[in-house]
């Protein structure tokens, strides 16, 4: 077997690869939306070392790969992923906090959900916005996540990345360009660890804040459903939700798709959308809001599998 596999079969299969291999994982368990076909490998690594020469040798391979969190926002094609899914595991999922500095240290496999609950515990504030947010902090620094008027990015001191090429890099938040869910990290930097920035609060006000914003969640998406959150990006000056519910497409559904009645700008699975559904009913929102408006709605869900 050794004298016929491949570079990536040789490294998967060795006893020395500190990481969890599973071939032909449905991605379907691993995405909010509960839908996607099978991942050629799905890998949970658990160090930089087995992240670093797993990245390696798929370059060298000519192998796709790509790491996800939660899949909170990713759209898996229904055939699947002809790559390397990468999930970060053991060594990125350590968060430390240093209260008298008013830091925590992140790994990028931790729960965005982990750090806000942390931070109130210590009467640390700056994170309420993030309450109810799904996903890792990897995920969340790379497209800064955020509120209308708030985004982590803003709490960035530092962030360290692995590439292809250049290894890790420690990069100063404030050397980051932060825009609307989006930042100027390089698409191939795998987020692996971060610091961030919170100050000493009231407990009664953060919680009342967490509080609050977590009633407005509950109240406007349906956050009981299968979805991916906001799948397109609000327009300059206008919301994305709006001109959809404009139109009347609330309740629009393409196969087991739909367009949420408690939110436009929510795609939920009904139970048995395919991904080919999902993508369908994008496409005809992106239609409509076009013809009727002259404005070309952008996806904020990754698309992974895709011609």
């Amino acid at each position: 077997m050794a004298r016929h596999a491949s570079p990536l079969q040789s490294l998967l299969v060795d006893d020395r690869f500190d990481g969890d291999v599973y071939p032909r994982e449905p991605m379907a368990r691993h995405t909010t939306y509960r839908i996607g076909g099978p991942a050629r490998f799905f890998v949970r690594v658990g160090s930089v070392g087995a992240l670093a020469r797993l990245v390696e040798v798929c370059e060298e391979q000519g192998v796709p790969w790509v790491v996800v969190g939660r899949g909170s926002n990713l759209l898996v094609a229904d055939e699947g992923f002809p790559g390397v899914v990468v999930s970060l595991g053991r060594d990125f999922r350590t968060l430390k906090v240093d209260e008298e500095a008013g830091r925590l240290y992140a790994g990028g496999g931790v729960m965005l959900s982990a750090v806000v609950q942390e931070a109130f515990q210590r009467s640390l504030a700056g994170f309420e916005f993030a309450v109810g947010t799904p996903g890792t902090v990897g995920g969340a620094i790379a497209m800064n996540a955020g509120a209308r008027d708030e985004w982590i990015g803003e709490r960035v001191v530092s962030v360290t990345t692995l590439a292809p090429g250049r290894g890790l890099e420690r990069i100063p938040g404030d050397a980051v360009t932060w825009g609307y869910r989006s930042s100027s990290l390089p698409s191939d930097a795998v987020v692996v660890e971060c610091e961030l920035a919170a100050e000493k609060g009231d407990p009664f006000y953060i919680r009342g804040k967490m509080e609050a914003n977590l009633s407005r969640r509950k109240r406007t998406q349906p956050l009981t459903e299968a979805s991916c959150g906001s799948v397109f990006r609000n327009p300059e000056g206008a919301s994305a939700a709006a001109l959809i519910e404009g139109l009347g497409l609330k309740g629009a559904n393409v196969g087991g798709a739909r367009v949420s009645d408690a939110h436009a700008n929510f795609i939920v699975n009904e139970g048995g959308a395919t991904a080919a559904d999902v993508r369908a009913l994008i496409g005809r929102i992106q239609t409509e809001v076009r013809q009727a408006h002259g404005i070309t709605l952008t996806p904020e869900v990754r698309f992974l599998g895709f011609e």
